[in-house]
């Protein structure tokens, strides 16, 4: 089995020290070079996705393979919604926090490949908004993402239909088929599903690798856990 260690890092685009939860493979070692993935609302993908637990099965069964997954919790609703979203006040220092601090942090110590194609951002909610508008600030740096119904505006749209040509982009996307009404940390309810269909449109159109499911399911976990083997395999493949 993989291994999860937590570690603290200082920031200095955020000016903050971040919790960060390293899973790295049985057979680890800083001998090879290992693809990465960068989860945002990482606690709840271990916690509540049981992401090591898939890892270790798929890698144990040759399916995909070994990578170091890195998650980063976020703090509160409102810091969350600060990083995550193109209109937060940290938002364009959270991006640079993944691209330029993490990544060779990442590469120092933990053998991680200097390859944007063997970089993937993966997050649900909001956590898949700045995951896909990572892939779009930085497509030097990542060019792989897993989606889990990301919270889609108007300005994430025109990211989307400003996506440079010629990066060869790798990008799963999900979204359960009752997130119409989906009940906010802020209090509010918004249609989820309309304007992820509306970027299924929009991502269509660009010459890229992408793939699109509609599930059965509303704007939780438990929709989400059921697929993320699918995600996985589809992204994580060898």
């Amino acid at each position: 089995m993989g291994s999860i260690t937590t570690e603290l890092f200082f920031s200095d685009a955020l000016q903050e020290e971040l919790k960060l939860l390293i899973y790295t493979p049985a057979d680890f070692t800083p001998m090879l070079s290992y693809p990465v993935a960068i989860a945002s609302d990482g606690n709840d993908y271990f916690q509540l996705g049981s992401l090591s637990r898939i890892l270790d099965e798929k890698i144990e069964d040759g399916d995909i393979d070994e990578h170091v997954v890195v998650g980063i919790p976020y703090k509160s609703v409102e810091d969350r919604r600060e990083k995550y979203m193109p209109s937060g006040k940290k938002h364009e220092a959270y991006l640079t926090f993944l691209a330029h601090e993490l990544i060779p942090y990442l590469q120092e110590h933990y053998a991680v490949s200097d390859v944007a194609d063997e970089h993937i951002l993966m997050g649900d909610s909001q956590a898949a908004t700045v995951s896909l508008l990572g892939l779009i600030r930085y497509p030097e740096v990542f060019q792989q993402a897993i989606l889990h119904s990301p919270q889609i505006t108007d300005e994430v749209l025109h990211y989307v239909q400003n996506i440079p040509e010629g990066i060869d982009y790798h990008i799963y996307h999900a979204i359960g088929t009752g997130e119409y009404e989906v009940h906010t940390k802020d209090g509010q309810i918004k249609d989820f599903l309309t304007p992820n269909r509306t970027l299924k449109n929009a991502l269509h159109q660009r010459k890229i690798d992408y793939n699109y499911v509609e599930l059965e399911g509303n704007h939780t976990w438990k929709t989400w856990k059921p697929d993320l083997p699918n995600a996985i395999m589809r992204i994580f493949h060898k």
